[in-house]
């Protein structure tokens, strides 16, 4: 015999009271299911906010519906980190009173355990604005340059990850990766770089490695916000290219490098290449969210986080050419480079099987101290 499935009695408007909301809920999701996707999104996020900001799961009977969150990673990455990051540039070259920064200042050594004895000026009233303070310079004898060691660390910061690339893909940290190419673009010209022609058949990675017998190896080091913030030649090379990349401005904070893949390819980011006595040299400064602006000492040319270049795109820009054969000399402990609060430097180099690191995943590191060595 076949059983109803009829409600009767105060089951009935229970049951009303259940299947109303649920038929009103799946004609509206009908309704946005027909919209544009930019319309979509638009509607879509002041629930996800709140579905990922309430507690006890307040949203999930919305799931059962067929509404489904924006994700995290892709919420996150809707955030306009460049045009808050631009802003936050204007706000810190706006000059304090005098009487303001100590304490604006005194806070931020506070918070980020900056050590002021170390500055080349410790008297806080001297920094007219943040973007002053935050580009402070050292003591000349407050990182005393390795000799010893082949290459060193080019800034203050923590060591996310190093060692050898493998499989054309660099490790951001522990257990996620992304491509090397999609880090580096396209190979550059080999009139640049003086590299033999590579034959169509090698990897990219294959591409890079100029001599018999090298290997390629990569170190990743995060500078916090509280760190020195200027960056240094890791080694003698001779820089031969700039490749500018606009993109996003995402935290590179080491929490956020583990939740979004590839996150060193989606940021903004400029590739210094060239070639050192081993072969192949790179150093990569990647920008995040507040430091849009990256400096080059000897590239007047570059300008980051700037409206007028789209993200998806890159600038290349040759420092070889007929009054220049060499490119620009770099010594090891020269000063390359600044960035505006902190970020991340990435080397990507070639070097002979017996290169060793003297690291440690995790570890803090100053500048000039040893990074490896043959």
């Amino acid at each position: 015999m076949c059983q109803s499935n009829t409600l009767q009695g105060p089951d009935l408007h229970t049951g009303k009271w259940l299947q109303f909301p649920q038929l009103a809920l799946r004609r509206r999701l009908g309704q946005l299911s027909c919209m544009s996707r930019p319309a979509l999104k638009l509607r879509s996020w002041p629930l996800t906010i709140l579905y990922y900001l309430l507690p006890f799961g307040a949203l999930k009977p919305l799931t059962r519906v067929g509404w489904r969150p924006v994700s995290r990673v892709a919420l996150y990455k809707s955030v306009p980190t460049r045009l808050l990051s631009r802003a936050w540039g204007r706000l810190n070259q706006v000059e304090l009173p005098t009487w303001l920064r100590k304490p604006v200042y005194s806070l931020y050594i506070w918070t980020f355990g900056v050590n002021m004895k170390e500055a080349a000026v410790e008297d806080l009233h001297h920094y007219r604005n943040l973007s002053e303070f935050f580009r402070r310079k050292l003591k000349p004898q407050a990182r005393p340059v390795c000799c010893l060691h082949s290459v060193i660390s080019p800034s203050d910061g923590k060591i996310l990850n190093f060692g050898q690339v493998k499989n054309c893909e660099v490790e951001q940290v522990k257990g996620v990766t992304y491509s090397l190419e999609s880090f580096l673009g396209p190979r550059i010209s080999t009139e640049d770089l003086h590299f033999s022609e590579a034959s169509p058949g090698n990897s990219f990675q294959q591409q890079l490695v100029t001599k018999e017998g090298n290997e390629l190896y990569h170190c990743v080091i995060y500078l916090a916000p509280g760190d020195y913030h200027c960056f240094h030649s890791p080694t003698d090379w001779r820089v031969s290219h700039r490749r500018h990349f606009p993109g996003s401005l995402m935290s590179v904070n080491p929490g956020v490098a583990r939740w979004i893949k590839e996150l060193f390819c989606h940021n903004e980011r400029v590739v210094l290449t060239g070639d050192w006595k081993h072969g192949f040299f790179s150093l990569t400064a990647v920008g995040a969210t507040n430091v849009g602006s990256i400096r080059i000492y000897f590239d007047q040319d570059l300008h980051t986080n700037s409206p007028c270049y789209s993200k998806g795109s890159y600038n290349d820009f040759s420092f070889v050419s007929n009054n220049n054969k060499e490119g620009i000399p770099m010594r090891k402990g020269e000063h390359l480079g600044e960035f505006n609060l902190g970020s991340t430097i990435v080397l990507i180099f070639e070097a002979p099987k017996d290169f060793k690191f003297h690291l440690k995943a995790g570890q803090k590191i100053r500048f000039g101290e040893a990074l490896g060595s043959l």
